[in-house]
């Protein structure tokens, strides 16, 4: 079996301005006064070293980042959640995604699930809201709340299917599907080949000298997507 793992925010969907309004009220509401800078947008980083990002460049004391950080953290689903509708109404699904997610649902030897810098609440709304959860295993995905660090949600993501399928994934069995050089950071290190997809921020070169596998411009092509994803194990 292959373990496939998507990244979300920019491969698969995208929410605009929404996860910095949830960053704006929680500093405002946690800290108490507007935050006069936010994390730069599509990076990949894990949404707990934003946070602490967030609060570094605003001039928070460093002694109480770790607290606030937690405390905003916390209560980042639930914020997000309140913006449900504004996720249907302003949020979009990415070229292709749609028919790419069920090309690769429908191989009986593919696992579909998520490697996300997304809290798992917050990542379990946005794919909700957009109605793209219907093709992805979530129990067996690798979350930013189970470790900040993300080349090692592979691992856990390898470990949960695992359980899940009675198989052990590894980078032999891998293949993880991102927009961002955080993505392909977290398949090298993290044991995954990666398919980059140039739909995020990041140019197509970049992606290609960060050493992504594979890059294409986007998921409208499923038949080429399949046959990519099955020669990152046959060429290992």
């Amino acid at each position: 079996m292959i373990l496939v793992l998507w990244d979300i925010d920019r491969t698969l969907l995208y929410t605009g301005d929404i996860d910095r309004r949830v960053y704006r009220e929680l500093f405002e509401e946690v800290v108490g006064r507007p935050a006069e800078r936010l994390p730069a947008r599509g990076t990949g980083v894990t949404m707990p070293l934003a946070v602490r990002e967030l609060l570094r460049v605003n001039s928070v004391e460093p002694e109480r980042i770790e607290e606030l950080a937690y405390e905003i953290v916390q209560r980042m689903p639930d914020q997000l959640g309140s913006h449900h509708e504004d996720i249907v109404r302003e949020g979009k699904i990415m070229p292709g995604a749609a028919a790419a997610l069920a090309a690769v649902d429908r191989r009986p030897d593919f696992v579909p699930t998520v490697v996300t810098g997304n809290l798992q609440g917050s990542a379990e709304i946005k794919l909700r809201a957009l109605g793209l959860d219907k093709h992805l295993d979530l129990a067996s995905g690798g979350y930013a709340s189970d470790n900040s660090h993300r080349p090692a949600l592979v691992r856990v993501a390898q470990q949960r299917a695992g359980g899940r399928y009675d198989c052990d994934f590894t980078c032999e069995t891998t293949v993880i599907i991102g927009d961002s050089l955080e993505d392909v950071r977290t398949g090298r290190e993290g044991g995954a080949r990666v398919i980059a997809v140039a739909s995020g921020t990041t140019p197509r070169h970049e992606l290609t000298a960060a050493g992504a596998h594979h890059v294409i411009e986007d998921l409208t092509d499923s038949s080429q997507l399949i046959a990519l994803i099955e020669g990152c194990i046959v060429s290992r």
